[in-house]
Parts: structure tokens; sequence; C-alpha cells
């Protein structure tokens, strides 16, 4: 079956779901200190065969009595797919124009807050001859923040959890941090979260060129070859970075600073990218990397860094050794109290979404498990 009709007919079930009612909160609750209980999941999905089991997901997830709050880590589709083709005209034949709005559908579908950061599959990566060059980078990514972040300070899901955006509480003397209204933060059981926009392909450092450097007819690659799409533009991906970049610092700067001055005992830090991932260029995180270490460090409490990316379950210390494997790609002072989780992506079975808890009268603050919601059709034996 082919994967429009596929997805043609989950989407209309989706429509047809009930929603549930929101609700308002503060965004920054630094007085509860009850344990709180999180649904973590990323790389999802990544076929129309997973977005037919999508009910597996949400009936585990909603089922359990103890999740109040649900995070997908980015990449709503996998790096092999198609984009939306958003703002082209005509759109590219490979498009999906629907896809986005489906996942959107979904995230509806969760009894509790969603909480979502972009992927790079969405957005950055649409120019790749791989994802059949269905989208400009910069329209995608605006589409999934006009879909996704309609109501700035506002979470997804059955209930709308307030958060701080960084669209709404940005620093007046960077106006253009405005923009990124994906960013946001929030504080609760002693804990301050904040999400970034990091994603993968090296942090959107590597060239748009669609994915390869010969195009149609084998002619060479150059801006000017007419057979290169015209979004494929390198000044304007250098401009995002320079925006982006900065931005990113200055929120995660003012996330533990909001730690620091409410005593939080913990920071939970949100991106997609594998800042760790050794078959991928690394070199556009370091700085990102650097700030996190010196930021961790002055904190002195727990930090929980969680990435999707590279799909396969792990949980590490990667800067608790400088000369270790991992402490080597980004030469940082030693960081003994960041901890890493990369959740498990769905094109690995058993299909699992990563329960963790926040318990702010623990030393530790953060504990984990892994929730199996396949069955024998997902997840063969």
């Amino acid at each position: 079956m082919k994967q429009s009709v596929v997805f043609a007919a989950v989407l209309t079930a989706i429509i047809a779901a009930p929603t549930v009612g929101a609700q308002n909160g503060n965004p920054v609750n630094s007085g509860s200190d009850n344990a709180e209980t999180i649904a973590v999941f990323g790389d999802w999905p990544y076929s129309p065969q997973l977005l037919n089991a999508a009910p597996l997901l949400l009936n585990s997830i909603n089922s359990d009595p103890k999740v109040r709050l649900v995070i997908h880590v980015g990449d709503i589709h996998s790096g092999s797919m198609p984009c939306t083709g958003a703002g082209l005209d005509p759109l590219p034949a490979t498009s999906v124009p629907l896809w986005n709005e489906g996942i959107f559908g979904i995230f509806e579908q969760f009894k509790d807050p969603l909480i979502y950061t972009p992927g790079d599959n969405e957005w950055t990566d649409c120019h790749k001859t791989n994802q059949g060059t269905s989208g400009d980078p910069l329209k995608e990514l605006a589409a999934v923040r006009n879909l996704f972040f309609a109501n700035p300070g506002y979470s997804l899901g059955g209930q709308k959890k307030r958060v701080l955006s960084q669209a709404l509480d940005f620093d007046p003397a960077h106006p253009s941090d405005a923009q990124f209204v994906e960013n946001v933060i929030w504080e609760e059981s002693q804990v301050v979260f904040v999400t970034l926009n990091v994603p993968g392909s090296n942090n959107d450092t590597l060239p748009w060129n669609g994915g390869s450097k010969t195009v149609p007819g084998n002619a060479p690659y150059s801006t000017s070859n007419p057979f290169v799409p015209p979004f494929l533009n390198e000044a304007a991906r250098a401009h995002e970075v320079a925006e982006r970049a900065p931005a990113n610092s200055r929120w995660l700067a003012r996330a533990f600073a909001l730690a620091e001055t409410d005593n939080a005992k913990g920071v939970l830090v949100i991106v997609q990218a594998d800042m760790w991932d050794t078959t991928a260029a690394l070199t556009a995180y370091t700085p990102f990397v650097q700030q996190l270490a010196d930021l961790s460090v002055h904190f002195g409490r727990p930090v929980l860094l969680v990435n999707g990316d590279s799909h396969l379950y792990g949980a590490d210390r990667p800067l608790a050794n400088p000369s270790s494997v991992t402490g080597l790609i980004h030469h940082t002072q030693p960081v003994p109290n960041l901890t890493r989780i990369t959740v498990q992506g769905s094109t690995n079975v058993p299909h699992e979404w990563l329960r963790l808890t926040i318990d702010p009268r623990s030393p530790d603050v953060f504990s984990w498990t892994n929730v199996i919601y396949c069955d024998q059709t997902t997840c063969p034996d």
C-alpha cells in the first residue's frame, strides 16, 4: 500500500479522536517536592507502519497512572522519508504535506501535557536526496513552529501545561531570540527543565547541497546549477546557525540561573542531537557542550541531559573523565554530576519509552527504566 494511502487512513482516525480540556498552571513551581513520572521518547514514528501502531504507544503511556508529562525529543519521521514541502509551489513530488498534521493529532491524544523539541529530520535535512529533496529547511522549520508551537507558553497534549517560551521571555538585547518559540523552560518537583533546538547534522552546519556533490545528469554541484533546488542557500543556512547557537546559549544560561536562584535539586536538559555520536560530525556542538559542562560544575547538583538522534538506548556520564573516549570529543573539564540518556528509537526492538522519575528527596534526583509497548506484529520474535 502506498505511504500516502496508509497515512490518510491514520489521519482520518486521528482527526476524529476527542481532545481533552486545557489547564493553566504555573510554569515556575519551585515549591513542590513531590515525585513526578515522565514518559520520554523520540525518533518516532519512522514509518507509516509505526504510525499505524501509534495506539500501542498511546495506550501504554496513557494507562500509566503515575505519568504526568510526556516528552518527545525530536525526529517525527525517518531520515529516509520526505518532508512536507511547506511553502513551496509547486510541491515537490516526493513531499508528504499532511505528515506533520498527523503527528500533531497523535500528540494531542496523550492525556497529559506533551513537550516536543524539533529534530533534524523534520527540517534541517529536508534538502537531502535520501529525503527526496522534499523541503526547504527554513520553510519546514517555520511550518513546524506554526503547527506545534502555535500557542507560545503552552505545551501540546490533552492538557496544556504552562511553560516559559523564549518567544515571550527573550533577552531584549537580543530581539532575534524571539523566533525560538520551541525553546522552553519550566520548573516543578524542584527541578528546572529546559528544551533547546539543537538538531543533528552537526547542529545544522553541514552544507545544504541536496545530500550529494552531484546532481541529475552527473553535472558538478554548484549553487548556479539549474538542477539544484533554489532553497539550497548556504548563506541562509549560515545565518540560521549564527542566530540559533547564541540564542540557545542564552536560554541554557537562563535555565541554570533559575536553578541557582530557586535552589533547585536538579536540571533536566532536553535536545535532539546526540553530541557524542562518533559516527557523525560533532565539532559544532563543542561550544554548547563546554558551556553545559561549566554550568553543570558550577551548579554542583545532578544534571540530566536527554537526547535522541542515534536511536539506541544508552546511559552514561560522558564528561566525567576528560581522558575517556567521550571526554576527549569536546575537551571539557571533568563533570561528574552530568548524566546523559539516549532514548530508544522506534526502529529498534523492543519498542520502548523511557519512564523517568524525578524525586527531589532522593540524592540522585533522577531514576529511570524502559517500558516495552510493542506486540507480536511490531516486535516479532
